[in-house]
């Protein structure tokens, strides 16, 4: 039997499209990969194999994108994504691990509080003080166990790490091996293996990568959905699986509803309305792709909970106060200013304008 977990990892959710891949794919691979590059590419884009199966997409971009990242992978160098928040950094990695080594899992969490051993290695302290150094006292990380199994890791927010942990990174990528000084030996990387890391530059606790660092990576650009259509799709659907997952009795968010917080989030964004007739205060957030995911989500929960099932301007109110103002005094008057300029204005977001202002702005704040 089957354990139900909150979130599967992409290579067991999508299981069923990676194995009709592998059985269809009758192209080269390079060593220990578990596609072809091509495949990896139909994986990430989606499409229809020849017996039918439909393939999802996973990312909502550029081709050459992908492609030059799975190009990447398939030489010796690592892989940098970088992006503002919400560009699908985490996501693509999460996938293109998936469909390369069949395991995604091998993943290190960049923040301020990450240490050396995390890239490196660490001990077992009891082993350590009964035996003495020893390998059996060694405990990997998921860049070792990566190196020893031919397999891809992963590098969250990268750019989270102190400069001084980022750069134990360096011989690892250069050299391609790992030195285990107390030991007297080093690790050295099997056929296969890379780094997949991910970086941005707009939130704060950023520390800057080394010009050492940064010449290891092969640097790929993940700009934000170019249009707004392109934004409602994923947000549209990203949404709906994660209804799913989430087992919300609601019905699936209706386009125009989360096209409503598409258009918010874009202007806000970009600080002028859609047709650049308005100009708007920006608010302090990154207002990204995730975050409108995680309203409409949330208001979907609201929904199933709270309300008839149906998706609709009250339960969109609270997520969107809440992604909006993070400051109590920039962004409430920046936030009350589009309310009265713009929605006020849209004669069929009257119920939005309603149900915003019905909510106390302290609250959020």
């Amino acid at each position: 039997m089957t354990e139900t977990v909150l979130r599967p990892s992409a290579e067991q959710q999508y299981a069923a499209e990676l194995d009709a891949l592998a059985a269809a794919d009758d192209r080269p691979k390079p060593p220990m990969w578990k596609l072809s590059p091509q495949a990896v590419v139909r994986y990430v884009l989606g499409g229809e194999l020849p017996d039918g199966t439909a393939i999802t997409p996973k990312y909502v971009g550029d081709r050459r994108i992908v492609e030059v990242a799975v190009a990447t992978l398939a030489t010796d160098r690592a892989l940098l994504l970088v992006g503002v928040p919400g560009t699908a950094k985490s996501w693509l990695s999460e996938h293109l691990a998936a469909a390369i080594s069949g395991d995604s899992t091998l993943v290190v969490q960049g923040t301020a509080g990450t240490s050396e051993e995390a890239v490196r290695y660490g001990w077992n302290y009891a082993r350590l003080i009964a035996e003495g150094p020893s390998e059996a006292a060694l405990v990997p990380s998921p860049i070792l166990r990566a190196m020893k199994t031919g397999a891809i890791a992963r590098v969250e927010e990268l750019t989270r790490m102190p400069s001084e942990v980022q750069d134990s990174l360096i011989t690892v990528l250069s050299e391609k091996a790992l030195p285990v000084p107390e030991l007297n030996f080093q690790v050295q990387a099997v056929p296969g293996f890379s780094v997949i890391a991910t970086a941005n530059d707009r939130d704060r606790g950023v520390n800057q990568m080394s010009s050492a660092l940064a010449r290891r990576f092969n640097t790929v650009v993940l700009p934000p959905p170019a249009s707004e259509d392109a934004e409602v799709e994923i947000v549209a659907s990203r949404s709906a699986q994660l209804g799913r997952a989430l087992q919300l009795p609601a019905e699936p968010p209706a386009l125009e509803e989360v096209r409503r917080v598409v258009r918010v989030f874009r202007e806000l964004r970009g600080g002028s309305t859609v047709d650049g007739r308005t100009q708007l205060k920006k608010p302090s957030g990154s207002l990204s792709t995730a975050e409108a995911i995680s309203v409409i989500t949330s208001g979907m929960a609201l929904a199933a909970h709270f309300g008839d099932g149906r998706l609709g301007a009250d339960e969109l109110a609270a997520g969107l106060l809440g992604a909006v103002v993070k400051d109590r005094v920039s962004d409430t008057a920046a936030w009350q200013e589009y309310l009265e300029a713009v929605v006020k204005e849209r004669p069929d977001w009257r119920d939005l304008y309603r149900a915003c202002q019905d909510h106390d702005l302290a609250g959020y704040a």
